[in-house]
């Protein structure tokens, strides 16, 4: 067999071919910039409503200020007055029982509630009447605190209130009470319907969470002899604790500035008994006329809430290092 010669391709079919345009194309500063113009009416829109007045109330802390006259430098004359002030630590006395209302008891019946509805009722009764049950707990929510104040109010007047007929009717006359009245009981009463309109929060966070939890985990752990409660410790708590920590730490900042109801059912009486930080700073701007004083004492309440959210984002961040360390 004669065999073939290698021939050398010429130089032209050689060259190499231009190169192919790219699929995606390639951004530039001109873009990025773009990007930037749609951040400008938020940024804007922030400055103007929150980063300015906060600057603003900081410097009338250092004031003697009634709203007419201009603003006259006192030093830090506020903040001592306010250390010394009785009021003051009374209405931050009542912040902890409004986070005992609004944090401890509506976070812990809230997480009940919505592993019950989810693991019990809606495996048993299908997930419709779960539903249903979560609509209903959540109804206070969406109603307006003024208004829910003003509903409880009525139900709870001395003479002709709802509550006290009713105790009436049913041959108990006896405990008929003053309830928004009485220094002994105004600040239950809030209480009360505080956990009432919050209580509708955490089970439907808690239960959006749950939706993540493959049923399978609950059918195992069944099968393994667990029961509600070794289930709900196991599986429930253990996958929603972001979640748990995000209700939590929302909720006590609500808490901390709760304002609404006191205002609509006591007005921090009677006395002091319900008065709280955020309602104290209203009476010194509007009332008192004392307006670098509520400064204060507005400042007072937010370096508190600053403080209590970088802890509890450092404990959430703390716990989520352990959980990975223990995998």
């Amino acid at each position: 067999m004669t065999a073939v010669p290698f021939v050398r391709p010429p130089k032209a079919s050689r060259a190499k071919l231009p190169p192919e345009e790219p699929l995606i194309p390639q951004r530039g500063r001109g873009s990025s910039a773009a990007y930037w113009l749609y951040l400008i009416p938020g940024l804007v829109l922030l400055t103007v409503v929150v980063i300015i007045p906060l600057f603003w109330n900081f410097y009338l802390t250092f004031t003697e200020w009634r709203g007419i006259k201009p603003p006259e430098w006192i030093g830090l004359d506020n903040w001592v007055e306010l250390m010394g002030d009785a009021k003051f630590w009374t209405s931050f006395g009542n912040s902890i029982w409004m986070i005992v209302a609004m944090v401890i008891v509506p976070t812990t019946v809230g997480l009940v509630l919505a592993a019950l509805l989810f693991d019990v009722i809606g495996r048993k009764f299908g997930g419709k009447l779960a539903s249903f049950l979560r609509a209903t707990y959540y109804l206070p929510q969406i109603l307006p605190a003024v208004i829910a104040g003003i509903v409880i109010g009525w139900i709870l007047r001395p003479g002709d209130g709802a509550l006290n007929q009713m105790l009436e009717t049913i041959g108990l006359g006896a405990l008929a009470h003053n309830w928004l009245g009485s220094p002994d009981t105004a600040l239950a009463s809030i209480m009360v319907v505080l956990i009432w309109i919050q209580i509708g929060y955490p089970v439907v966070v808690f239960m959006a969470a749950l939706q993540r939890v493959d049923p399978e985990l609950y059918e195992a752990a069944e099968l393994d002899g667990a029961n509600w409660f070794q289930r709900f410790r196991a599986i429930t708590v253990s996958i929603i604790r972001p979640e748990i920590y995000v209700v939590t730490l929302t909720c006590t900042i609500a808490a901390l500035k709760v304002f609404g109801p006191v205002y609509v059912l006591t007005r921090g009486g009677p006395g002091t008994s319900t008065i709280v930080p955020a309602y104290y700073a209203y009476t010194e701007f509007f009332q008192a006329q004392q307006v670098g004083y509520g400064a204060t004492i507005a400042t007072a309440l937010t370096i508190v809430i600053a403080i209590v959210s970088i802890l509890f984002i450092r404990a959430q961040n703390a716990a989520e290092r352990k959980e990975r360390a223990g995998l």
